[in-house]
């Protein structure tokens, strides 16, 4: 049977305080919206939101994998321990949305100053997160078991030569003292429409490798190319022949993948074949053994047209982000807690997505479950809404209201049924 707060439902004080609390968590976006902060450099952020939690009365510990938070919240009865997880930084993203709180904040990034915008909805995140906290806060009497409260750093990852994110946080002890048997993430999108809540069992987010490929050719003049062997061709021909790795060779009846070449470098007058070429790309895959094939055929393809031209080529594969795994278990006993926070109606399956999140490396160690909350304004459509990662992108706030229940309600949920 639910537990009850000051006589009423837990459903029902979570409702309550959601509704009370919805300017608050606005203001809060707000805020963070207006002052963004690059991976690794979240110090005003992280400030922000220690002095948030430190107002619960929850224990909080600062510098965690850098600029990371941790609150915890000890319940008024034993049981589990659920983790909660939002995400900090900011992009290297101008803002061109209209808005009254836009980010004008400029900050150094590979040596250069760019302009900064939460350009992937994270100020929505910690927004949420903040205003989840203090509901439990507020039943912490009740509340059966411990709760975490995860605000993590560079997911978006760090910076170059640094270490960061979730990996850092798991390296650093996060998922202990005490241990976490369960965690649970959300990510706001501006393609699915306010109020609605989307999740997927097992693979949900891709994979991502990154990939560099050295073709090594001969030098000469332009004019004589035949006294050369040309690596930019060489380039071209790999690029092409990777392309039909996934459209010809991968069984896409199983799970997609894609193979991105995003840069290719190589040469400095126009007049000079030079001797190298260097092209870098993005591998994503939904699924282990396809990910283990691809990376075979890159390699095959690659060097096989290199020999053919006469050239040689060093193919790195660098495996960053594992698969967004969400426990099948786990998912199957959390829908209707998602449909308490969004109505039945509202909660439905999502096909797999080729983004990916470092929420993934806490799945590797714990149970987990990563699900998506609208928001996209009524009405609209998914090209009329800016995307993900541009200077367009934009969230209906009324949106953030889900979220902030669904996270109450997966960990109240999570641990009322540990008995």
């Amino acid at each position: 049977m639910a537990f009850q707060v000051s006589g009423q439902t837990y459903k029902g004080h979570v409702e309550s305080m959601s509704d009370q609390i919805e300017q608050k968590v606005v203001s809060y976006r707000r805020h963070f919206h207006q002052n963004p902060e690059l991976s690794n450099r979240e110090f005003k952020t992280s400030e922000f939101v220690a002095e948030k939690l430190k107002s619960l009365g929850l224990e909080v510990k600062t510098g965690v994998a850098k600029t990371g938070v941790v609150a915890i919240l000890k319940g008024g009865k034993p049981g589990p321990v659920v983790a909660l997880r939002a995400d900090m930084d900011g992009l290297p993203v101008p803002e061109r949305a209209p808005l009254e709180f836009a980010s004008k904040v400029k900050s150094e990034y590979n040596g250069q100053e760019v302009p900064v915008m939460h350009a992937c909805g994270h100020d929505t995140h910690m927004a949420m997160l903040l205003g989840a906290a203090e509901i439990l806060t507020s039943m912490r009497k009740d509340i059966k078991g411990t709760i975490k409260f995860i605000f993590q750093p560079a997911e978006e990852g760090a910076p170059r030569g640094e270490e960061g994110g979730a990996k850092l946080m798991i390296k650093e002890g996060v998922l202990e003292n005490p241990k976490v048997d369960a965690i649970f993430g959300i990510h706001i999108n501006a393609q699915t429409e306010v109020g609605k809540i989307k999740y997927r069992p097992e693979g949900t987010m891709a994979a991502v490798d990154i990939l560099n490929i050295t073709v090594k050719g001969r030098q000469s003049h332009g004019a004589y190319p035949w006294l050369g062997v040309d690596p930019i061709v060489v380039s071209s021909q790999i690029i092409m022949g990777l392309q039909t790795i996934v459209s010809r060779q991968i069984d896409l009846t199983n799970q997609g993948a894609v193979v991105t070449i995003g840069s290719l470098h190589s040469g400095v007058r126009s007049n000079i074949i030079p001797e190298e070429a260097k092209m870098e790309g993005t591998i994503r895959t939904l699924d282990a053994n396809m990910q283990n094939s691809i990376h075979e055929r890159i390699t095959r393809t690659a060097t096989n047209i290199a020999e053919s031209a006469g050239a040689t080529a060093v193919v790195d594969i660098h495996r960053e982000y594992p698969i967004t795994f969400n426990d099948k278990e786990l998912t199957e006993k959390t829908v209707p807690s998602l449909v308490k926070a969004a109505g039945k109606d509202n909660v439905s399956l999502t096909k797999a997505v080729t983004g990916a999140e470092d929420f993934s490396f806490f799945q590797e160690k714990v149970p987990g479950v990563f699900v998506f909350v609208g928001g996209m304004p009524k009405g609209k459509n998914v090209l009329e809404t800016g995307a993900h990662h541009t200077p367009d992108f934009f969230i209906d706030e009324s949106g953030m209201k889900t979220g902030v229940k669904a996270y109450c309600f997966m960990a109240l949920d999570y641990m009322d049924a540990k008995k």
